[in-house]
């Protein structure tokens, strides 16, 4: 059989992203943590919709703080991605998570993008578009310089590779 014809196995790839991702995503799971406590705070103290006792409270604080210490760095420990010849590998997730791998020959289109955050701590977003049922492959809380080189490095091995992106 060619070689050339043999789809890239799943595995685990090589590249961490940058350690700034971590506070980025600190800082949105304090947010997420803060807006949980401000509607339980509501439903409770505006609306009386249930009686919360002291205890409670002190369970819904320590589980929105541990959220927020647990999945930023969890999370970086899974998240990794890798550009070979033939193709893109990235895993993500915290509790659950996700191995994809998009062959070069299939890619469609490549994006980088970033949202305020992301900017302020000079990070960014590479989505790789092809023609899988499965979605674009997502490469979150990359440096922005090494995203930028990634969207043109992809760019032109996918232009180079000449597939027919389906």
């Amino acid at each position: 059989m060619d070689d050339a014809r043999v789809a890239p196995r799943l595995r685990v790839p090589a590249n961490r992203v940058s350690p700034r991702a971590r506070v980025g995503w600190t800082a949105v799971a304090v947010g997420q943590a803060a807006v949980v406590l401000i509607v339980l705070g509501l439903l409770v103290g505006v609306w009386n919709v249930f009686d919360l006792p002291g205890w409670g409270w002190l369970a819904v604080v320590i589980a929105a703080l541990a959220y927020a210490v647990t999945m930023p760095s969890v999370r970086y420990a899974v998240h990794r991605w890798e550009v070979t010849a033939d193709a893109v590998f990235t895993q993500s997730g915290w509790l659950t998570q996700e191995r994809r791998v998009a062959p070069l020959a299939r890619v469609q289109t490549v994006d980088f993008e970033q949202g305020a955050l992301a900017r302020a701590l000079r990070l960014a977003t590479v989505t790789v578009t092809t023609a899988s049922a499965a979605g674009p492959v997502r490469i979150e809380g990359l440096d922005r310089y090494d995203a930028e080189n990634l969207v043109d490095d992809l760019t032109a091995r996918a232009n180079a590779h000449g597939g027919d992106a389906t």
